[in-house]
């Protein structure tokens, strides 16, 4: 394992509200983990002796509740029911609008790089429910490109108040930003029931808060992609406290064919997978869900304009780019000035 002194290392300024304290004496290390939403998710918690049964069954019932709302592959999820309305209209529970009214503001700012409206395009390409593409398939063809984006896209969304307004065929893609959101609402449901000192993970997706009994911030190391850094580069280390970290990468998931590789996330410009030369963004920001959006924007965008909008927008963000002798690693000037003075060295 290695040491802080090999990594350059990223400490945030302080963002959750009133005294951080350790956790309180005869409390105990509680890490538990377990499966959802396709995925792992883990826990490590200051707490009480006993308290992991209750833990536990607090993680488990928070991401039950958002399959129900934002899963495409459970049928009476909300969003299901969304997807069978012919209508083209729907009354939106508290908890949908929670995750969807954030994310139509994000894909805005983001001039929808970020879009929680292509699960038509995310189907297409077989990453969806209806199951992964044959190897021996066609890719999609022009027309069904097309037609699959005809159908999606923020803008063609009005929200009014609570109800949503949208074209008939139209369907979401929360595959991504509902784990983000489950670990922003699994630890507010933990510091409201007195654990103020834990990281929760689901997928790679992190938020820490509060301190470890030493004093310590929960250290989170940012993933390198397949191959490493080049040059020597250091890897990154972030101090959770009351942020979120999500990465978004074109090695996560994808399919060969013909020889290429086709990545999952899809870029809503051109309907295709992202192709260009970034391998993976992370992102830190307030919440799991800001920071898994901007991350998904910025890699579509791609090195450049991914760059350029992270330094007008004030995004603190880690672009790892292919370069000719392996990945390189780019730092936007909001994480920057995180950065330890004495880490770079």
């Amino acid at each position: 394992m290695q040491t802080l002194s090999r990594n350059r290392v990223i400490l945030p300024p302080l963002v959750v509200r009133g005294p951080v304290l350790p956790p309180p004496p005869g409390w105990v290390e509680t890490r538990l983990a377990g499966e959802t939403m396709g995925t792992g998710w883990s826990l490590i918690a200051w707490a009480p002796p006993g308290a992991g049964p209750g833990l536990q069954r607090l993680v488990e019932t928070e991401c039950a509740r958002v399959i129900a709302l934002f899963s495409p592959w459970t049928p009476e999820s909300e969003v299901s029911r969304l997807h069978r309305n012919g209508a083209g209209e729907a009354e939106l529970s508290e908890g949908f609008l929670a995750l969807l009214a954030p994310l139509l503001q994000l894909a805005d700012q983001t001039g929808g790089a970020s879009d929680p409206t292509l699960g038509a395009l995310v189907d297409l390409w077989g990453f969806g429910p209806p199951g992964p593409r044959s190897a021996l398939a066609q890719l999609p063809q022009p027309r069904e490109i097309a037609v699959a984006r005809e159908i999606s896209g923020h803008a063609r969304l009005r929200l009014e108040g609570n109800r949503l307004h949208f074209p008939p065929g139209l369907r979401f893609d929360f595959s991504g930003s509902a784990k983000g959101h489950a670990v922003d609402l699994i630890s507010a449901r933990l510091a409201g029931a007195g654990i103020g000192s834990h990281l929760i993970e689901i997928g790679g997706e992190f938020y820490g808060r509060g301190l470890r009994p030493d004093m310590r911030p929960w250290w989170v190391g940012i993933e390198s992609p397949p191959g490493g850094l080049h040059n020597g580069q250091r890897p990154l280390v972030i101090a959770l406290n009351g942020w979120g970290l999500a990465s978004s990468g074109d090695y996560r998931r994808g399919f060969q064919h013909g020889g290429r590789r086709y990545a999952h996330t899809i870029d809503p410009a051109t309907g295709w997978p992202v192709e260009n030369d970034l391998a993976s963004v992370s992102v830190l920001a307030p919440t799991v869900m800001q920071a898994d959006a901007l991350a998904t924007a910025l890699l579509v965008q791609g090195a450049a304009r991914g760059m350029a909008f992270a330094r007008i927008a004030g995004v603190a963000a880690l672009m790892i780019r292919r370069g000719p002798e392996g990945a390189v690693t780019e730092i936007s000037p909001a994480l920057q000035e995180m950065l330890d003075d004495d880490s770079q060295r």
